[in-house]
């Protein structure tokens, strides 16, 4: 993946979210507060966290573990649905932990090899480091992402500085995308 595709693509996300944080707070702040044990987003997020993983075990060339690969997959494969089905206490937030490690993996990845062109990947190294620690906070513990929303969203004007915050991020990272990171 390219580097400004992967940065205007989550530049879009998180801009996204804040607008949408910004525009409509009281619906914004219901849906983020229902979200640590939702069980539908849950579910979707660990299947696609599951996938998203199995693809990376599926590219890995290790001689080592050649024999076993198939083995592992099928292992793999096996944990992440039975997270859905037997780990439903807070699966959302879990779900959107591994997603968190997985995304920061893909941003390291796809920004190692320009550290050399600009110093401007250091934003996006910085930030996959970022999801890399919330990650394994709320893995450990998923319901730190519930407190962090009910912080969030304890009241109107500081959810609204969270979702200027979060549209602000968002499109620098767009803007470093169409510029910075252009051609890369």
């Amino acid at each position: 993946m390219r580097l400004s595709w992967l940065a205007v693509g989550l530049g879009l996300l998180l801009s996204l979210a804040g607008w949408f944080g910004w525009s409509r707070s009281a619906a914004a702040a219901q849906a983020a507060r229902r979200f640590p044990r939702s069980l539908p987003w849950g579910t979707g997020l660990m299947l696609l966290a599951t996938t998203w993983f199995l693809y990376y075990v599926s590219q890995e060339n290790i001689a080592d573990f050649a024999a076993i690969k198939p083995h592992l997959m099928v292992v793999f494969g096996a944990i992440g649905v039975g997270a859905c089905l037997f780990v439903r206490d807070y699966l959302g937030a879990r779900g959107l932990a591994v997603i968190w490690l997985l995304l920061a993996k893909l941003m390291v990845d796809t920004g190692r090899p320009h550290l050399v062109d600009t110093a401007w990947v250091l934003v996006n190294q910085a930030l996959a480091y970022v999801f890399v620690v919330a990650g394994i906070w709320v893995t450990i513990s998923p319901q730190r992402l519930r407190d962090w929303i009910q912080w969030a969203t304890a009241s109107e004007g500081r959810q609204r500085r969270v979702s200027v915050g979060l549209l602000a991020l968002g499109t620098g990272l767009m803007l470093l995308g169409l510029t910075a990171y252009r051609g890369l």
